[in-house]
């Protein structure tokens, strides 16, 4: 079971994580293994990221506010639909059906073989790679406000769907995919935040009723993460955004490799059990 000193641990790891596109769920995964923990499943990682959305949605409340008020008076107010806050609106609400059907249609896997490293070390490499091509070949230019729309956010959806499995990375892949469509690198961040909350949210929701039955951990740890990965979490979505402004996701890419390379052999050489 997850202790205090786990929870507080495996709370800075997901805050430090969840916005990096480097995959959170996965690095939880990792240090638990290493440090010989209890995988503490994919209930205690899904609600534990309250936390960190929490954190957006605070960090970006003006736009939160706007999308939201300017959709609901949209509804019935013909002459607000034009506006960008209530596509926006529409939009979010598209990009997250995809990671909605698949979460429910997958959960047994998501608990179960997708958590195992030998597939999280592969995905930390492959969707490296792409996230690298990606950054490399995109001309960086188109803005949320002007070029969003129904077909870019179904992609933005599918791309956000393939973090079911740890090591993809919701950020990363939602942002790599807003790079192959030539979004400036602010701006596929920032939509990748904002798609993010309706679906972490509902996934974090649903799994409350699993804290402190059978093998999930007690309620107190999983409050005590919970708390530790908003404060962190609100540092380095400020940090995040302020560095992609004017630096290429070379460094995370290195990183993803160096790191699926390391987990994949640890477990050939049986350092690390594959599931657990």
């Amino acid at each position: 079971m997850i202790g205090w000193f786990e929870a507080v641990i495996l709370g800075l790891i997901q805050g430090l994580t969840e916005f990096l596109p480097i995959s959170s769920s996965a690095h939880i995964r990792v240090v638990s293994a290493f440090a010989g923990w209890q995988d503490p499943g994919a209930a205690f990682t899904a609600v534990i990221q309250i936390g960190t959305e929490t954190a957006v949605i605070i960090y970006f409340r003006k736009e939160i506010w706007e999308i939201i008020s300017t959709w609901t008076r949209s509804l019935w107010n013909k002459e607000l639909r034009g506006h960008w806050a209530a596509r926006m609106g529409w939009y979010v609400i598209v990009g997250t059906l995809p990671i909605g059907v698949l979460g429910l249609v997958l959960k047994d896997q998501i608990e179960t073989v997708f958590r195992d490293l030998r597939l999280v070390g592969t995905t930390l490499i492959v969707f490296a790679l792409i996230l690298w091509f990606a950054d490399r070949t995109a001309r960086n230019k188109l803005t949320l406000e002007k070029h969003l729309s129904f077909t870019h956010a179904i992609v933005y959806g599918f791309a956000q769907a393939l973090a079911l499995i740890p090591g993809v990375s919701r950020s990363g892949g939602t942002t790599t995919a807003g790079l192959l469509l030539d979004y400036r690198r602010e701006d596929a961040a920032k939509y990748s935040f904002l798609l993010a909350i309706p679906a972490v949210l509902a996934s974090g929701i649903f799994e409350l009723s699993e804290i402190g039955n059978g093998p999930a951990p007690a309620w107190g740890p999983t409050i005590l993460a919970t708390i530790i990965s908003f404060i962190v979490g609100y540092l380095a979505v400020a940090w995040f955004l302020r560095y992609i402004s004017t630096h290429r996701f070379t460094g995370f890419v290195i990183y993803r490799i160096v790191l699926g390379f390391f987990v994949i052999f640890a477990v050939s050489v049986d350092w690390i059990p594959p599931l657990g």
